[in-house]
């Protein structure tokens, strides 16, 4: 998740030096906060997909 946010800030960084425009720090938190609670539901339920498959003979990951 940090990772995404970090992208997601050094892309804005990156973008803004080019028309070297003022970065909105607190703009960029908040896109971070609502993108953690987006993919939040999706982690969780990747754990429970993740569960489910060790209980299935022949679907553990290789």
């Amino acid at each position: 998740m940090r990772a995404i946010c970090l992208a997601s800030a050094m892309s804005t960084l990156i973008g803004s030096t080019a028309h070297a425009g003022i970065i909105d720090w607190p703009a960029e938190l908040q896109h971070c906060h609502a993108l953690r609670e987006n993919i939040a539901p999706l982690l969780q339920a990747g754990e429970g997909i993740s569960a489910a498959r060790k209980k299935i003979p022949g679907a553990e990951p290789r």
